[in-house]
């Protein structure tokens, strides 16, 4: 039996979290690992107390045919990443590795294109994470420095 290396490991176990999602689009599981060791978990789903989307059967973006990663203040949703952090402290966190993976609500298949939104990448960035591995294929991920998220900032406008 062939033993499964480290980052693979922890994207499985990303995609177990994923199984407690309840977006009726697509479902996500993040964890985020420091020092080796599971500080916190993270699913997609409606805020404590609130309905989730598989309850009432509706989602906003999907009935308006809003393409992902537009309009998530239409969302019912807290992001995977966001809950992760949320149950964490921030010291506990600090040099950690986020790991995220994503699957289609529908079909199961895993999501060849999962990346932080731009605000998730703020939270990480406050959070002190330093790293973020997604799985995009069975056995295939991106690793992204967090820094590079810094210095190449998407959310500002450079005037024409």
């Amino acid at each position: 039996m062939e033993r499964k290396d480290k980052i693979n490991y922890y994207l499985d176990i990303a995609d177990s979290v994923l199984l407690r999602s309840t977006c009726l689009r697509r479902r996500y599981g993040a964890i985020i690992v420091t020092n080796d060791e599971i500080i916190a978990t993270g699913y997609n789903g409606a805020p404590r107390g609130r309905k989730n989307c598989i309850d009432t059967q509706y989602c906003t973006r999907e009935t308006l045919n809003i393409p992902s990663g537009q309009r998530y203040e239409l969302c019912r949703s807290v992001h995977a990443e966001a809950n992760a952090i949320i149950s964490a402290s921030r010291n506990e966190m600090m040099g950690g590795t986020l790991y995220l993976s994503g699957r289609d609500s529908k079909t199961g298949e895993i999501l060849s294109d999962t990346t932080p939104c731009s605000m998730c990448r703020r939270l990480i960035i406050n959070a002190g994470i330093t790293r973020v591995i997604c799985r995009i294929g069975e056995n295939e991920y991106t690793v992204t420095s967090v820094r590079d998220w810094v210095f190449n900032d998407d959310s500002a406008q450079q005037a024409e």
